[in-house]
């Protein structure tokens, strides 16, 4: 008698099909199919996870600038007065300032301002 494994593979082809459930046409119903769309969409889900973090770093820069650049200054020159101040607020928080109080953000631009001018005199 032939030993298929017949209820492991069923159930791993089960969970394959669960997993393409909302694919369209053969990709949904076939498993030979949805086998390659489910490692195909796996790889992107992963690789997704990673850009995720990299177009939300370029976000909060893209804001922190527009709003440095309304009070006269650009973003390489806020950074580099905030690092020179010791202020240590990651770009999430400044560009979250940034968009939601004003007058904190202008705070630390003051801030960045002084660290330039003490950055220049030493």
């Amino acid at each position: 008698m032939r030993v298929t494994n017949g209820p492991a593979s069923r159930r791993r082809r089960r969970r394959t099909l669960a997993a393409a459930k909302g694919y369209r046409l053969k990709r949904s119903k076939l498993f030979r199919y949805a086998k390659e769309a489910v490692t195909h969409g796996l790889t992107y889900a992963f690789h997704h996870r990673k850009l995720k973090k990299r177009q939300y770093r370029r976000l909060w820069q893209a804001r922190i600038n527009a709003a440095a650049r309304q009070v006269g200054m650009t973003y390489s020159r806020l950074i580099e007065g905030l690092k020179a101040a010791k202020v240590e607020l990651d770009r999430k928080v400044l560009a979250d300032l940034a968009a939601t109080d004003s007058n904190a953000f202008l705070a630390v631009v003051e801030a960045a301002k002084s660290g330039l001018a003490s950055k220049a005199k030493a």
